[in-house]
């Protein structure tokens, strides 16, 4: 017997759109990050200028970047968790893919996170545009 169409665990309401959020986050952080700098060096502070203003912004990028990626984990361990399964999420059962959906998208989010992360760290590094 099927479930209802709003049971959480049926076809129509799996999504792979999920997936994508968290490394999409990461790509915007990084390219704002990076294009931040870029005209921030060239156009107010200087070859030789300080990175104060890319640095707060890049700052409040990366909070922004954290917290959707954090929302988007949130949801994917919820998905995981759902019900009694053991993992290998493996069976051929729509709680599983359930599961395996909310799995893969946890991960994909910590991995996500580990790379704002990294992108981030280069303003500790730099003081200057040079």
């Amino acid at each position: 017997m099927s479930e209802p169409s709003h049971h959480p665990t049926h076809e129509s309401r799996q999504s792979l759109w999920r997936l994508i959020v968290s490394p999409t986050i990461w790509a915007a952080h990084f390219l704002l990050s990076y294009i931040t700098a870029a005209i921030w060096c060239e156009k107010v502070a200087g070859r030789d200028g300080p990175l104060t203003g890319a640095r707060v912004a890049i700052a409040i990028y990366t909070v922004v970047a954290l917290v959707g990626i954090a929302i988007n984990g949130w949801g994917g361990w919820r998905r995981h968790s759902y019900g009694a399964g053991e993992v290998p999420h493996d069976a051929d059962t729509p709680e599983d893919r359930h599961r395996f959906l909310g799995f893969a998208t946890l991960l994909l989010a910590a991995l996500s996170a580990i790379a704002v992360l990294f992108a981030a760290l280069v303003v500790i590094f730099f003081n200057d545009c040079r």
